[in-house]
């Protein structure tokens, strides 16, 4: 959405002075909600998406990331519920009447922010339930009665395993950034999560792609939907301004330094393909004077949260992601996205570069690749029907520059290649000879390996395997906002 020039003050302001989004049929607290948030203006998929879903039909709607679909399928379903009676369940709790299903458990706070931001002058309840924090919580404000659950799948399935939620309320059903919940492996969750639900309900579907998968699964829920798309098919966002420079493999660390440094950027979103390469990158940056994290699914909960929360204060200059870990940061008017090494799947190019450029902002995406990424970058340009333009950076002498202080981690494995591939035996000072070696250089990373890694991390909780952080898991006002400090599970009463 477009932010006003001058935000209005919110709750003295009447709906009537809005001829945007009073004028798609929203009810007086919901503009006052947006006016409030600052926006006055709506995007082509709210313009589209609102009056669709007030009608109460299916919707497949295609939108990239950043076009302001939540806006457009929150708010009509915000006034659905206002105009509906809330069912009760046995102990007299109100049931939930709207599940939002989410990707990662960033997303799945952000969207519950957003509920709450419109919701804020109607007596409407949320909760947001995902993996990688305690489980109880989270069963208790259910148990409590909640109107709206935004939630990951697997974390749902848990806690729905438990009989801790009854669906039999549910009216609405949406499913957010369905193509990656796909990616990510959570078709059985989400084929088990729609047949415990009513079989009258309204469906709605938002995705960036429409694959052939996207287009089964629209098919098995979707019931004669309107179909709704803002962008062309396939495409990347086009306010961003693309470019690829070709650099060799031992030289990209130097390249972006250099950049990051020559450039004075101050907020930058990079990408590599795996978490150990994020959290090398990430140590090579701090070692160079810039101030960088990594996030990826084997972070805790509580170290994704701080990294996301400094990125987006400022505090953090670089950040460095993988694609799900970065599926839902949404901050306004970001700069920079780098991708440091090329996705293996041109939609996640999309989904990468769409994370600048938002809301008909400007932004700038760079993708370093060497020789042996061009068949990926040749991939992406006919998936997304364009060439990008080929750049050369000037200034940039690899020769004349320091090599990256190697991280613990590429000491290590050097150290492990010249003894022919194994490490060498290590004896602790404090133990006899005879003790057994301990598993050196591995401290800490059980704990972060199982709090919701690779793909799941939108389901960390499936397993129930993932160790619980040792102090107990914190609610938040709500005043604080999920996508600084994701929230364990706690209502929130508008």
């Amino acid at each position: 959405m477009r932010p006003v020039a001058a935000a209005v003050a919110a709750e003295t302001q009447p709906a009537a002075a809005d001829h945007g989004f009073a004028a798609l049929g929203l009810r007086d607290e919901l503009v006052r909600a947006v006016l409030a948030h600052g926006y006055s203006t709506p995007t082509p998929i709210q313009r589209q998406a609102i009056p669709a879903v007030l009608q109460g039909g299916d919707l497949l709607g295609g939108a990239q990331t950043g076009t302001g679909k939540t806006a457009g399928f929150v708010l009509p379903m915000l006034q659905r519920l206002m105009n509906s009676t809330a069912p009760t369940g046995q102990r007299g709790k109100r049931l939930p009447r709207a599940l939002i299903l989410a990707p990662t458990r960033e997303l799945a706070a952000q969207v519950e922010e957003s509920v709450r931001v419109y919701g804020k002058f109607l007596p409407l309840t949320s909760t947001c339930i995902f993996g990688g924090v305690g489980i109880n919580p989270q069963i208790d404000a259910v148990r409590r009665g909640v109107d709206i659950i935004v939630a990951t799948p697997g974390r749902l399935l848990d806690i729905y395993g438990q009989r801790a939620i009854d669906f039999s309320g549910i009216e609405i059903l949406v499913l957010d950034e369905a193509d990656r919940m796909l990616d990510m492996g959570f078709i059985h969750d989400i084929k088990k999560v729609l047949a415990a639900l009513p079989a009258k309900r309204q469906n709605l579907l938002f995705s960036a792609t429409f694959s052939d998968d996207i287009k089964a699964l629209a098919d098995r829920l979707l019931n004669n939907p309107q179909a709704i798309e803002v962008a062309r098919r396939n495409t990347t966002v086009e306010v961003v301004e693309q470019s690829v420079v070709q650099v060799e493999k031992a030289h990209k660390a130097k390249l972006l330094i250099h950049l990051v440094k020559s450039r004075d950027w101050q907020q930058t979103l990079v990408f590599t393909r795996t978490k150990h390469g994020a959290n090398r990158l990430a140590e090579q940056l701090e070692k160079s004077g810039i101030v960088a994290m990594a996030i990826h699914g084997n972070k805790s909960q509580g170290a994704r949260t701080k990294a996301l929360a400094g990125f987006k204060d400022g505090s953090v200059r670089v950040l460095v992601a993988t694609d799900i870990a970065a599926r839902g940061i949404d901050i306004d008017q970001l700069p920079q996205v780098v991708n440091y090494e090329l996705p293996n799947v041109p939609e996640d190019y999309v989904h990468r570069i769409g994370r600048t450029g938002r809301a008909g902002a400007s932004g700038q995406a760079l993708s370093l690749v060497m020789q042996e990424e061009l068949p990926l970058l040749k991939d992406i340009e006919k998936f997304s029907k364009q060439s990008i333009p080929r750049v050369k950076i000037d200034g940039f002498d690899p020769s004349a520059l320091p090599d990256p202080v190697a991280a613990v981690s590429d000491a290590r494995d050097a150290e492990w290649q010249a003894r022919g591939g194994r490490p060498a035996p290590r004896r602790s000072a404090s133990k006899p000879q005879g003790a057994p070696r301990g598993s050196h250089g591995r401290s800490g990373s059980g704990g972060q390996g199982r709090s919701g890694g690779g793909a799941g991390a939108g389901n960390a909780g499936a397993s129930g395997q993932q160790r619980t952080p040792s102090s107990p898991p914190r609610t938040f006002s709500t005043t604080a906002s999920p996508s600084a400090r994701p929230r364990s599970g706690g209502t929130s009463r508008r």
